[in-house]
Parts: structure tokens; C-alpha cells; sequence
């Protein structure tokens, strides 16, 4: 008859540190590839934004405002107002399989809106850090009218 035996009466470890040991191992090896999957989004800079629209196939969401947006504006770009009540709503009309390319003037409200293309399924989401005005200031083209 076989008779698991966890404290060895030669070792100095107890059976509650090996269990302990064993939980915690456990523990990292569950949550190491969900800490590391929490972050779905890519971010960039005027450059890396440049070289991405240039390829093609990327939604380009300006955050910003109306007045803002029509001020000036990257090419192609569909302004929803992060600001606006119906973001959520105007955002879930968009092909959430594309990547989507996110901005506003300078990062802060695009940052936020993170959250939301997150919750709503977008499954690849790239962040221009920086901005529009990263944008302006790196000499890229921009919509005028």
C-alpha cells in the first residue's frame, strides 16, 4: 500500500511550506498571461501613425470636438466626440475586428476613451501619443479648411 507522505522526517521543509510554495507558483502561473493580455493596446508616435495609415486599412477616430475637428484634421479621419453622450453608441457602429486608430489634441481624452473601445471588443487599438498637436508639430499633413 502506497502513503503520500508530504513531511520527509530528513527535510526541513514542512508540509505547510510546500503547500504555500505550491499555491504561490499556481497563483503567478495563472495570472502572469492575464496581466500581460490586459493591455490590448498599441501606442505610437506621429511616426509610427504616419507609417500605419500610409499602409492602409486602419480606422482613424478623431476624439476631439466638432469645432475642434473642423479647425483641422488628419486625412480620412471620423470624428466622434468623446464628450458627446452618444460616444458609445457611434463607436459601436464601427467594424471592431479593423484596427482602430485613436487621437485627440494631446492624448489626455484619447487616453480615456481606451477604456471604451476595450469594453466595446475592439480587438487591435492603437493610441497616437501625442495627439493632433504631436501630429502638427512632427510637420504631418493635415486637413485644413
Amino acid at each position: 500500500m502506497f502513503v503520500w507522505q508530504l513531511d520527509d522526517p530528513r527535510s526541513k521543509t514542512s508540509a505547510w511550506e510546500v503547500l504555500m510554495k505550491s499555491l504561490t507558483l499556481l497563483f503567478f502561473a495563472i495570472a502572469t498571461p492575464l496581466i500581460f493580455a490586459a493591455d490590448t493596446v498599441q501606442h505610437v508616435d506621429a511616426n509610427g501613425a504616419a507609417k500605419l495609415l500610409e499602409k492602409g486599412g486602419v480606422t482613424l477616430v478623431d476624439v476631439r470636438t466638432k469645432d475642434e475637428f473642423s479647425e483641422g484634421h488628419l486625412k480620412d479621419a471620423i470624428n466622434i466626440d468623446l464628450l458627446e453622450p452618444s460616444f458609445e453608441q457611434q463607436l459601436a457602429k464601427l467594424d471592431k475586428t479593423q484596427p482602430v486608430l485613436v487621437h485627440c489634441q494631446a492624448g489626455g481624452r484619447s487616453t480615456r476613451s481606451l477604456k471604451i473601445f476595450e469594453k466595446l471588443g475592439f480587438t487591435r487599438i492603437i493610441h497616437l501619443d501625442g495627439g493632433y498637436g504631436g501630429w502638427v508639430e512632427d510637420g504631418k499633413p493635415v486637413v485644413k479648411p
